[in-house]
């Protein structure tokens, strides 16, 4: 053992120390290293650097922006809502549903960012159904991990492994040679969850205070005595109000209609429009409107105005909380608004949103409180456009907007063009299949089309690409490059062959299986793929084999991160919603990382022969 080799495993060793302790950042330890190895003379400032310039920088660098998009236009979100919708009651459908939708979601996005939107998707079910969240976020965080083993773009790890597979001049990994071991793995964390889910007995959580601070638009609904009184009332051909501006129909005095939005179809879909005082009507139009006259006859109203009645589904318009907001609003002291009435400030019109519900005194007032003049403490309850609802307390002194409710966290500010954001993920799937683009290039092209398309914006974009993430890959390729060059990687592979080289191939993907793991409690999943990708294919080398199987391990396990808190920020994420101790990752995550590799070891090699 030379002694550059001494001095590239001794710095291997306090980079190690560093990450397990936390005391300095991950990213801050992969620079320091570039450093070291430059000032030391083991690398050449261009071998040092070469991290900057890997394509599968840009590569998951694109794919944090894709993620976002999906997170901006609501993709994410509606998957969300989707899957309560369709696990009603039952925690196994519920379980089944999540881990699966989770997984898929997760192989086209970050999984970390994934399973932070289901956080409180969970917990909110958890509170239904009255069982333990502890039931829940294990799998949650376990299908997040798993989601790593769907694609290649899935996790860094698997797009470490194939960069260093072009390296070698051997062909790369196509984008779903990784999927059918993942799905098999996936059915078997569905079946391992649903039979040890018992053992995580974590205190069912009482409703913290915060969540009383902050009500639902159900809450609201009830306070302010609003159930029942929404409307969906289509245009028909021919009505009056056919080009007829908002506030020239006087629908509020005649009818006690107050109309809070519209659906209006583009490009072959409907979308909820904002209304003001100045919005004309179109055939096919269908009003969204709160009835506050109980006395009106709805049909007569019909009748007269040539509208017909459509199906409304949940309690004043909750389904449609992504595009319809709802807050409390109260008059600021010295607000000149003071004294007059809603009707005479010209609420819609000057604010561009509705007033539903008024409170004086902590006791909500009912029937028409347009003509109500306003009071220092009165609260308003308006409905609106959340954005036009968020300037409401920037428009001057006049009013301050409360606190939002829970629906506010949820909404997407670019949710009309989630179909784009769709649109775009096809497409650069379907450029990534067909192996004409290259993988980097694809993702730019969707990332470009999601900007075209307003999905995200280039400050948005910037910001969600995860730098640390970055950092700490181009940091540890050198890494690699040093173990190499100073006959690390000959050693270790010498270790390897001594040790199992005898018993075959089957028992050399055991032991780089049970290496990664080991490594992995230390240090993160990615940087545990760099260290491991060029020991794999020398070992495979050695032994005059295929290098798929070998390399296919080292990602399958790099992803294997279940068995403890730490192992993964997934896991360290759902660590204090589902009142989890240390202890249950490990009586949990170690079995099921057995289960892991006995499938690893049986599968891959039928899939990529020796």
């Amino acid at each position: 053992m030379n002694g550059e080799l001494i001095w590239v495993l001794c710095l291997l060793m306090v980079a190690v120390v560093l990450f397990a302790t936390g005391k300095v950042r991950m990213d801050a330890v992969a620079l320091l290293v570039i450093v070291a190895f430059i000032l030391s003379g083991t690398l050449t400032m261009t071998e040092a650097l070469s991290g900057f310039s890997d394509p599968n920088v840009i590569l998951i660098g694109a794919l944090f922006i894709i993620g976002e998009g999906l997170v901006r236009t609501g993709v994410a979100t509606s998957l969300g809502a989707w899957l309560v919708k369709m696990a009603g009651s039952s925690e196994v459908k519920m379980l089944v549903l999540l881990m699966l939708t989770v997984a898929g979601l997760g192989a086209f996005m970050s999984s970390t960012g994934v399973v932070a939107i289901f956080i409180p998707v969970v917990l909110s079910v958890s509170m239904r159904m009255q069982i333990s969240p502890s039931r829940l976020m294990m799998p949650l965080s376990f299908a997040g991990l798993i989601s790593g083993m769907m694609t290649l773009v899935a996790t860094p790890p698997n797009m470490v492994i194939n960069s260093e597979l072009l390296r070698e001049g051997l062909s790369g990994f196509s984008f779903f040679s990784v999927t059918p071991l993942g799905l098999v793995i996936l059915l078997m964390g569905i079946i391992y969850m649903l039979l040890m889910r018992f053992m995580l007995k974590g205190e069912k959580q009482e409703h913290q205070r915060d969540s009383w601070k902050r009500r639902t638009f159900r809450d609201l609904i009830k306070e302010y005595h609003l159930t029942g009184r929404a409307r969906r009332l289509a245009i028909r051909p021919g009505s009056p109000l056919i080009g007829q501006r908002l506030d020239d129909l006087q629908l509020r005095e005649r009818y006690g209609a107050n109309v809070i939005g519209l659906e209006r179809w583009r490009r072959f879909r409907r979308v909820i429009v904002n209304v003001n005082g100045v919005s004309e009507f179109r055939a096919r139009d269908v009003l969204l409107i709160d009835m506050s006259a109980a006395d009106v006859d709805l049909r007569q109203f019909c009748a007269e105005q040539l509208l017909e009645p459509m199906v409304l589904r949940g309690e004043y318009f909750s389904d449609q909380a992504l595009d319809v907001g709802m807050a409390e609003v109260s008059p600021m002291p010295e607000s000149e608004m003071l004294g007059k009435t809603v009707r005479e400030i010209g609420f819609r019109s000057r604010y561009g949103v509705n007033v539903v519900g008024f409170k004086r005194d902590g006791v909500a007032m009912s029937g028409v409180v347009v003509d109500e003049p306003l009071q220092l403490g009165d609260i308003i309850l308006v409905v609106g456009n959340w954005k036009l609802i968020g300037q409401l307390s920037q428009s001057g002194r006049d009013f301050l907007v409360l606190n939002m409710p829970v629906e506010e966290s949820a909404v997407s500010p670019a949710h009309s063009q989630a179909p784009h954001a769709v649109f775009c993920l096809v497409l650069m799937v379907a450029l990534m299949l067909t192996d004409e683009i290259p993988n980097p290039v694809a993702a730019i092209v969707a990332c470009l089309l999601m900007g075209k398309f307003r999905c995200i914006d280039a400050e948005s974009a910037y910001k969600a690409i995860h730098w640390p993430s970055i950092i700490l890959i181009v940091g540890m390729m050198p890494f690699a490059l040093a173990l190499q060059k100073t006959g690390g990687v000959d050693l270790v592979v010498k270790g390897l062959l001594e040790f199992g080289g005898q018993y075959g191939p089957y028992m050399m993907l055991i032991c780089l299986f049970a290496m990664c793991s080991t490594i992995g409690l230390f240090i993160s999943n990615t940087a545990t793929a760099v260290l491991m990708a060029p020991i794999a294919l020398a070992t495979a080398k050695s032994m005059a084999v295929s290098p798929y199987p070998f390399a296919m391990v080292v990602a399958m396990a790099a992803s294997a991160a279940f068995m403890t808190p730490v192992s993964s920020p997934v896991n360290t994420l759902v660590l204090g919603p589902g009142n989890y101790q240390f202890s249950d990752f490990v009586k949990i995550g170690v079995p099921f990382t057995l289960l892991v590799m006995v499938v690893c070891v049986l599968l891959i090699p039928v899939l990529f022969p020796f």
